[in-house]
């Protein structure tokens, strides 16, 4: 029914400019002072801003670089709107000694070569034409409204923004000469217009900018898609590094599913299929030119797209394997067996490998999936994770593309659940892992039958196996990951009880540079959960931490994390250490059948892990020196001190101590309302 008309809208190209240019300058049509430069587009030139420039020269100091064609945004017969998303990194370099250029602008526009010559404006076209623009300002100009020369804003029709926001406010500086990237998109089906920015090439989770507009009543059925930027009374180079543009069909936008990030290998929709075309081929043509990889399609677009995907996670992975290159052999000696890139799986295999998703093959049930049992056709068994669209609407968290871009990103080890296969088709939306016959370490460590088969030195190893995991993901990764739900459930055991730690739904990914992060509302598990992470939001390597020695104490004590009672293990595990009656927490189960000193140590590390202050808390790979006995035992006060959230937020510092903590009003300490499952 719709497929007609999915097909009109999807139009996909990439660039990235790489190092040679042949392909760039034939899809590329460059206007005014826009020119190819090393490594990327410059839209302007360096100026002498002490000249101003003579009227008698239209173009000087304005530059514009469109896509060659104009694409579809409008199907008149339906008077239908394609939405639209757009990836681009950018940077200003002011030129010595003079003011800086007006800015640029992210430019949709119904005439390529209308623009307008006035300061501030940067090149934008003028009133009578239709336009849209996120405009990257550097110039301050009242009568245009800004609010500042450091700004960004969503123009339309005219360069008085219809909403701005001060960018240094926000951690972005358009000024400091450094590369930004952003993010935009417009969503038709809830006429929304969401803007992010940042130095990273990962998505912020939060837009800088949020507007409700109907952009139908300004687009025309064809629209020119580039960059527009001027220099004014200024100079700086406005300089274009990479671009991504797609727009897809309207209706697709009710139920979104954000663009995969850190790899950004698909996006797709209810109804939809893959229109994104990622696979990146670099031709050298020339030589000391740049060579651009663009793809353009209606129909072409469906035709590669599979060929697409495969070739941009076959890139990911290639790239992973350079990095782990450059890692010592005792790190490497942690990773998997050689990396297999994940099958994309047709929703016809799904259903014949769950029996049409059957109630009988459910083995898990979690907040936003299920988990049935399948067997492919092509041999062997897996587990087959089915997302719930309910839980999706929340774009800027879903934990479908969340799991699937950290677990394509980098995620090969050994204590790592491998991820096989995905499915995106239709209204279903599956991830397909190796399956486990044992099942998860809780249902195996809290039933009373089958506790035997987890013996004593099974039980150090899945706890070495979980440390291993968390090990990489905190410090050998490419980019750190914290997990945010390490728990005994998310703990899968292999046919020999080797642990494989699992489910990414919640993961946060960071630059290793990255100083500064932002709350959230807390995501997790109670009974798992650090308290300064309550508090604040703001997830850490010592978060998850905390999460692992809930899971230390767990499996070493045999108790569940919150009992029926609701005591919390943590503050039954500080009592007996302070009475001095340590060794009798381990699990009677276990017919002290141990080795004392390693239970001890095990006991030790677990308290250590949920010290109330973050900042006296091990890393994971210094717990497990000491569960390996590598390390001297960690020094733990004579009881439970109090939880000092100074440290994570420092303007309001408050403590709250021991036993009280367990039995504090949340609203007395202004705790956010958190999300548990």
């Amino acid at each position: 029914m719709h497929s007609p008309l999915l097909l009109l809208f999807c139009v996909t190209f990439f660039i990235k400019i790489f190092g040679f240019t042949s392909l760039l300058a034939e899809n590329i049509t460059l206007y005014g002072d826009a020119y190819f430069r090393d490594n990327a587009i410059s839209l302007t030139q360096n100026l002498n801003c002490h000249s101003p420039s003579s009227s008698s020269s239209p173009s000087l100091g304005v530059g514009r670089a469109l896509y060659l064609s104009p694409i579809r945004f409008l199907d008149p017969t339906t008077n239908t709107t394609a939405s639209f998303s757009s990836k681009f990194s950018f940077s200003i370099i002011p030129s010595p000694l003079c003011p800086f250029g007006d800015g640029l602008a992210f430019l949709v526009t119904s005439s390529a070569d209308s623009f307008t010559r006035s300061k501030g404006y940067m090149g934008l076209p003028g009133p009578q034409d239709s336009f849209f623009a996120v405009e990257f300002d550097t110039s301050f100009d009242p009568s245009l409204g800004d609010i500042n020369g450091n700004h960004i804003g969503i123009d339309v029709k005219t360069a008085i923004s219809f909403a701005s926001v001060d960018a240094p406010s926000r951690g972005i500086d358009l000024k400091n000469g450094n590369q930004i990237t952003a993010w935009i998109e417009y969503k038709d089906a809830l006429k929304l217009i969401r803007v992010w920015a940042g130095s990273s090439q990962i998505r912020p989770p939060n837009p800088l900018l949020v507007v409700q507009m109907d952009l139908s009543e300004q687009f025309k059925e064809y629209m020119h898609v580039g960059f527009s930027a001027a220099n004014g009374q200024g100079s700086s180079l406005h300089i274009i590094e990479r671009w991504r543009f797609k727009t897809f069909a309207s209706y697709a936008s009710v139920n979104p599913i954000d663009m995969v990030e850190d790899g950004e290998c698909f996006m797709c929709y209810h109804g939809d299929s893959i229109y994104d075309i990622s696979n990146i081929n670099f031709h050298r043509r020339e030589p000391d030119v740049k060579d651009v990889a663009l793809e353009f399609g209606g129909f072409a677009a469906f035709g590669f797209s599979i060929i697409a995907i495969v070739g941009v996670i076959s890139f990911l992975f290639i790239r992973k394997k350079k990095h782990d290159g450059r890692r010592s052999k005792e790190t490497q000696a942690y990773d998997a067996e050689p990396n297999k890139v994940p099958k994309q799986l047709s929703l016809a295999e799904i259903r014949l490998a769950t029996m049409g998703f059957h109630q009988d093959r459910i083995v898990g049930e979690g907040a936003s999936a299920t988990v049935y049992k399948g067997s492919l056709s092509s041999g062997g068994e897996v587990a087959v994770k089915r997302f719930e669209r309910a839980n999706l609407i929340d774009c800027t968290h879903n934990p479908f593309t969340t799991e699937f871009a950290t677990m394509v990103g980098c995620l090969r080890h050994k204590n790592l659940v491998q991820l096989q296969g995905w499915c995106c088709e239709g209204a279903e939306l599956v991830l397909v892992y190796e399956y486990f016959p044992n099942g998860s370490l809780d249902k195996i460590l809290h039933n009373s039958r089958s506790a035997s088969l987890l013996p004593w030195e099974k039980r150090l190893n899945i706890i070495l196996g979980v440390a291993s995991a968390l090990s990489y993901l905190h410090e050998e990764c490419e980019r750190q990951i914290i997990h945010r739900d390490v728990k005994s459930c998310n703990i899968m055991l292999d046919a020999e009880f080797n642990a494989k730690l699992g489910d990414f739904g919640l993961a946060e990914v960071y630059e290793h540079s990255c100083i500064t992060r932002e709350a959230t509302i807390p995501a997790g598990t109670m009974g798992y959960l650090a308290p300064e992470y309550v508090y604040s939001g703001v997830p850490s390597e010592k978060t998850d931490v905390y999460s692992f020695g809930v899971v230390v104490l767990e499996v070493a004590t045999g108790r569940k994390p919150v009992d029926n009672e609701g005591s919390l293990i943590v503050d039954w595990m500080w009592h007996q250490w302070e009475k001095g009656k340590l060794l009798e927490a381990a699990d009677l189960r276990l017919r002290g059948e141990f080795n004392r000193s390693e239970m001890q140590g095990m006991l030790m590390v677990g308290l250590a892990c949920v010290h109330p202050n973050h900042e006296k808390r091990p890393t994971v790979k210094e717990a497990a020196r000491i569960l390996r006995g590598e390390a001297p035992l960690p020094l733990l006060p004579a009881k439970k001190s109090a939880v000092n959230i100074g440290s994570v937020l420092p303007e309001t510092s408050r403590d709250f101590g021991g036993d009280q903590s367990s039995s504090v009003d949340g609203s007395q300490w202004l705790t956010p309302r958190s999300r548990f499952s």
